[in-house]
């Protein structure tokens, strides 16, 4: 697909009021495309959706929450409604937690796979029939933990690793129909989703956030991300770090798991280190 085949195609996104979900929702808009923005931050979704109109793009906001299907059924209706066709879904909508399973509650986990999974679930449910019509895209934000453990996170990567699951399937059911399905697995972006993070309680996390190998900004992410669902990519490992996970946690991985923990267990100082 050129980048120029975006201009005036529909793209709803989730997640879209900051972070990797407004840089994607600018790039698309920076392609022509139109925006069907949902999020479950009203305020700074309209004020996104105000940004990118004022810059000369079509854009709808769409607040609500995607762990309600009956949002997800009204976000695909109205934009069907404001654009008239739907081009592509961009699942990017995620929380995380930060705490070790022994001392998190089991609804925290819960709540996490209700966002990235289900969350996702539905709205892809929603948005498919139209997305196959046009023989468009549907993308899902994923992650390192999507693919390979990480220490804290037993919620979290879980729900990641649902979605390759489900949206590998997917693509076997579509891919014959046009529909390209794409899975991006970043390392860390500069977004809010680690001061966000759940602790095991469900209240905020009260440790920082360690990481490793950097932060990407959300703009670089997401022209990787425009690009990889432009070739119809089925897998995006868009940072250096994501990729050495990728062939570190296939070629070694109890050495990978171990320098995973020293990189990153800090966070829980008993389990940081493996016995000599």
């Amino acid at each position: 697909m050129n980048p120029l085949e975006m201009r005036g195609k529909v793209v709803l996104i989730s997640g879209a009021a900051g972070g990797l979900g407004a840089a994607l929702c600018q790039r698309y808009a920076a392609a022509g495309s139109c925006i069907a923005a949902t999020d479950l931050d009203a305020a700074r979704l309209d004020a996104l959706v105000a940004e990118l109109q004022q810059c000369g793009a079509q854009a709808l906001a769409l607040p609500g929450n995607i762990t309600d299907a009956t949002h997800c059924q009204a976000a695909v209706a109205a934009t069907l409604a404001r654009f008239g066709a739907l081009d592509g879904l961009i699942n990017n909508a995620g929380i995380s937690h930060r705490s070790l399973l022994r001392s998190t509650q089991p609804e925290v986990i819960r709540s996490v796979m209700d966002v990235n999974f289900f969350g996702a679930l539905q709205l892809t449910h929603a948005a498919l029939p139209h997305i196959t019509e046009r023989s468009g895209f549907i993308a899902a934000i994923s992650s390192v933990a999507g693919f390979s453990p990480l220490i804290g996170r037993t919620g979290y990567a879980a729900s990641k690793h649902a979605l390759h699951g489900f949206f590998d399937s997917l693509r076997s059911e579509v891919e014959a129909h046009g529909v390209s399905v794409t899975l991006v697995c970043p390392s860390f972006i500069r977004t809010g989703i680690g001061s966000a993070a759940l602790g095991g309680s469900g209240t905020p996390a009260s440790s920082a956030r360690l990481t490793t190998g950097g932060e990407s900004s959300p703009q670089d992410i997401a022209e990787r991300i425009f690009v990889a669902i432009a070739q119809r990519r089925r897998l995006l490992l868009p940072d250096r770090t994501s990729r050495l996970a990728w062939w570190f946690s296939r070629l070694a991985p109890n050495w990978y798991a171990r320098t995973m923990k020293r990189r990153v267990g800090a966070e829980f100082e008993d389990v940081s280190h493996d016995p000599d």
